[in-house]
C-alpha cells in the first residue's frame, strides 16, 4: 500500500503531466471531467493532510487573500521594448544594420515569431519552482502580480525538468483568446457590467485585479518566448528547452536562413491573422545565435538583435469636427483632430494626432473633412487620408496659429525642424507641463500636487519655476479652491520629504529633451554630482557609451541656460539634497538581503523604504518568498506576515529596520 505522501506526489505528477499535454503539446489524453476528478482527489487528500501541502501543488493556484494594492518588483535585467518596422523595407534595413555589426556573416539566421497582442510579463523560477511574476512596467520595475499569475493554468507552478537551473527568468505574454473574450463579455453583459473593449484590455485588466479569485475565473493563456538569463546557444534551442520544461511556446515559429524568408513569414501571417484564435499585431524577428546577440548588444531601450514587424492597422471612416493646437512642456505646438467618435479595432477613438503643419499640408486635412483613420501600430490614432469626394463646400485650408493659443506668444518653426514651438519660456502651458513632469511619481514624487492643483498655482502666480515649489506656504495653499487645512498640511509634508531625492530622479524631472529615466541614471552614475554635470562639456557627455551627439547637445543646451542653472541653484538653496545611489552604495550593509514591507508604515513611505534598501545594496520586493530575509511590518499587517511566519522569514518593526541602518 502506498503512503499518503506517495499518493499525493503521484497525483501531482499526473496532473502536471496532463497540464503539459494540454497547454504545451496541445494534445490532451484525458477529458476535462477526468482531470477535474483527479484534482478533486488531490484536494481531498491535502485537506486531510495540510502538513503535506506544498507551494507548487496544482491545488494552490487560488487561495491568497485580496491585496490592498500591488507591490513592485525590480527586474534583474531590464525588459527592453522593441524597435518597430512598419513594412518590409524596415525589416530589410534592420538586416543591413545587423550585417554591418557582424561583417563576417553574408547571411544572418533569424527566428520569426508571432507578436501576440497581450500583456508582457516576467516569471521567475528558483530550482524549478515559480517564485514570483511581474508586469513589464517601465522596463526596470514592474507590478508584482505573482498571485494573479499563479491562477493562469498554462503557467506551470513547477517545471518538468529533473535538474532545473537555480534561477530561470522567463519573459512571455499573457493573452486571451477571441472565444474566451466573447464569452467573458457576454457574461458581463448578462450581469449588467461594463464590457471590455478588446481581448488585450481584458487580459491586462484581469491581471490587475486585487482579488486573485477574480483573475482565476478569466480565460487567460500564456506563451513564453525568451529567457533573460539564457545559457542556450540559440533562440531555437531556447524555445525547444522551454517547451521541454513544461512552458507553453507558440507553435507558429520559423527558423529563417535569410531576412527574405523572415519577411515572407511576416507577409504570410498578415494575410492569415484573422484565422488565428487570438489577436496578433505583427511578428518579431530575432537573430537566432545568442553569441551574435551578445556582439550586437542593446541600445538604452531596445536590443539591436530584434525588431517588431508591425502589421497594417485596422482602419475606419469618421469626420474631423475640429482641429485644436495643443502646447506641450517643450513648447511644441501639436495639432490634434477632434473626431466624431468611432470604434477602431475595439477601441473608441475621439482624437487623432496630426503631427505637424507639414503633415496637415501633405494630406490637406480640413475641419469638416471625412477621413480614413487608423491606430498606428494598433495604438496611436492617426489620419491616413482625406476622402476629398465627401468634402463639404467652403472648407478652408488649416494653418497653425502664429500665436500660442495658451499665452499669445509667438509660434516659430525653425528651418531644420518640422515642429513649431511657442517661444515664450514663461508660457503657462509649458510651465504646467514641466511642473507636472517634475513632481511625477518617477521624478520627485510629490504626492498631492496633481494636475488641477498645479494649474491653479501657475494661474495664481504661486509657481513660476521648479524652485517655487519648495517655497510654498500653507496659508497660500489653503486659499486655493478645494484645499483645506489637512490637504495643505499633507502637501507641505510631501514637499518636505521630496527634498531628499536621488540625483537621477532630479535630472529626469528637469525634463531635458531626449533624456529619459535610463539616461538620467547613466548620467548620475557617471558624474556623481549635479555640479559635475553642470560643468561637463559636449565632448565629456559624448564619451559616455550611451550618449550620442543629439543627446549631448540637448543636455549642454539645457545646462548652458542661465535661467535653468539659476533654478537648479534655487532648488539646492531651498534644501534639496541630491543623493547619488552609486556613491551611497559604498556602505553595502544590505548587500544580498531582500526586504518586503507590509501594513501601514508610519516612519517612512513604501517608496522611501525601497530607496533606503537599495541605497545600502539590498533589494525590496512586493511579495514574500523563500528568498526573503526580512518582512518589515507596520500597523494592520495582513497575509504577508502569516506567510512569512510559515516560511521562517524574520519579521521586524519599522524601528528595528531603522536600527539595522544605525538610525
Amino acid at each position: 500500500m502506498r503512503s499518503t505522501s506517495e499518493k499525493i506526489a503521484l497525483l501531482r505528477k499526473e496532473l502536471n503531466l496532463h497540464n503539459y499535454r494540454y497547454y504545451v503539446l496541445d494534445d490532451p489524453i484525458i477529458s476535462d471531467s477526468k482531470y477535474d476528478s483527479l484534482l478533486k482527489k488531490l484536494e481531498e487528500l491535502e485537506e486531510k493532510n495540510p502538513n503535506l501541502i506544498t507551494f507548487d501543488s496544482p491545488t494552490q493556484r487560488v487561495g491568497a487573500s485580496p491585496l490592498e494594492s500591488f507591490g513592485t518588483i525590480q527586474h534583474r535585467l531590464p525588459m527592453l521594448s522593441l524597435e518597430n518596422a512598419m513594412d518590409s523595407n524596415g525589416l530589410l534595413a534592420f538586416d543591413e544594420r545587423v550585417k554591418k555589426r557582424l561583417p563576417n556573416e553574408d547571411e544572418i539566421e533569424y527566428i520569426a515569431e508571432l507578436k501576440l497582442d497581450g500583456l508582457a510579463v516576467e516569471l521567475v523560477y528558483e530550482k524549478g519552482i515559480f517564485i514570483h511574476g511581474s508586469t513589464r512596467g517601465d522596463g526596470f520595475t514592474g507590478e508584482d502580480i505573482t498571485q494573479n499569475l499563479r491562477t493562469v493554468k498554462s503557467i506551470p507552478l513547477k517545471l518538468l525538468a529533473e535538474e532545473p537551473p537555480d534561477l530561470l527568468e522567463i519573459r512571455g505574454e499573457v493573452f486571451m483568446e477571441k472565444s474566451g473574450f466573447l464569452q467573458l463579455n457576454q457574461d458581463r453583459l448578462n450581469a449588467e457590467e461594463t464590457l471590455f473593449a478588446n481581448p488585450r484590455n481584458a487580459a491586462a485588466g484581469s491581471l490587475r485585479q486585487l482579488d486573485p479569485s477574480v483573475t482565476s475565473n478569466r480565460p487567460l493563456r500564456f506563451f513564453s518566448y525568451e529567457v533573460s538569463n539564457s545559457t542556450f546557444l540559440s533562440q531555437w534551442d531556447t524555445l525547444s528547452n522551454l517547451k521541454k520544461m513544461g512552458l507553453p511556446v507558440n507553435k507558429y515559429v520559423e527558423l529563417c536562413p535569410t531576412i527574405k524568408k523572415a519577411v515572407e513569414f511576416s507577409e504570410r501571417w498578415e494575410r492569415k491573422r484573422e484565422k488565428l484564435p487570438y489577436d496578433i499585431d505583427g511578428v518579431v524577428i530575432k537573430v537566432n545565435s545568442i553569441k551574435e546577440r551578445e556582439i550586437l548588444g542593446v541600445r538604452s531601450r531596445s536590443p539591436r538583435w530584434a525588431i517588431a514587424g508591425k502589421f497594417k492597422a485596422q482602419q475606419e471612416i469618421t469626420v474631423v469636427i475640429d482641429i485644436i493646437p495643443s502646447v506641450g512642456r517643450t513648447g511644441a505646438v501639436t495639432p490634434v483632430a477632434k473626431l466624431d467618435p468611432v470604434i477602431v479595432g475595439g477601441v473608441t477613438v475621439t482624437n487623432a494626432t496630426l503631427h505637424n503643419q507639414d503633415e496637415i499640408d501633405r494630406k490637406d486635412i480640413r475641419i469638416g473633412d471625412t477621413v480614413l483613420i487608423q491606430r498606428a501600430g494598433d495604438v496611436i490614432p492617426e489620419v491616413v487620408k482625406v476622402l476629398v469626394e465627401k468634402r463639404p463646400k467652403k472648407t478652408t485650408v488649416y494653418k497653425l496659429p502664429a500665436n500660442c493659443p495658451d499665452c499669445g506668444g509667438k509660434v516659430i518653426r525653425y528651418e531644420q525642424e518640422v515642429v513649431a514651438r511657442c517661444q515664450n519660456s514663461a508660457c503657462p502651458a509649458q510651465l504646467k507641463g514641466r511642473i507636472e513632469h517634475f513632481v511625477s511619481k518617477r521624478a520627485l514624487n510629490i504626492e498631492g500636487l496633481g494636475k488641477q492643483l498645479i494649474h491653479q498655482m501657475v494661474t495664481n502666480g504661486l509657481i513660476n519655476n521648479f524652485a517655487d515649489i519648495f517655497k510654498l506656504e500653507k496659508k497660500s495653499i489653503i486659499a486655493l479652491d478645494r484645499m483645506g487645512q489637512k490637504s495643505a498640511s499633507n502637501l507641505i509634508q510631501s514637499i518636505k520629504i521630496s527634498k531628499s531625492v536621488s540625483l537621477w530622479k532630479f535630472i529626469y524631472g528637469l525634463g531635458i529633451r531626449n533624456v529619459g529615466e535610463h539616461l538620467a541614471k547613466v548620467l548620475s552614475s557617471h558624474f556623481g554630482t549635479i555640479q559635475s554635470v553642470l560643468k561637463a562639456s559636449t565632448d565629456e557627455f559624448e564619451m559616455i557609451d550611451e550618449v550620442g551627439p543629439i543627446v549631448s547637445n540637448s543636455i549642454v543646451d539645457f545646462f548652458s541656460s542661465d535661467s535653468n542653472r539659476s533654478i537648479i541653484s534655487k532648488c539646492l538653496e531651498s534644501g534639496v539634497i541630491l543623493e547619488n545611489q552609486t556613491v551611497s552604495k559604498k556602505t553595502l550593509i544590505f548587500e544580498g538581503l531582500i526586504f518586503v514591507f507590509t501594513g501601514s508604515l508610519e516612519k517612512f513611505s513604501r517608496a522611501e523604504a525601497k530607496e533606503m534598501v537599495e541605497a545600502y545594496g539590498g533589494k525590496a520586493t512586493g511579495s514574500v518568498s523563500n528568498r526573503t530575509h526580512y518582512l518589515v511590518a507596520g500597523k494592520g499587517m495582513g497575509s504577508k506576515k502569516n506567510k512569512a511566519d510559515a516560511m521562517g522569514v524574520k519579521v521586524i518593526t519599522e524601528s528595528e529596520f531603522l536600527g539595522l541602518l544605525g538610525q
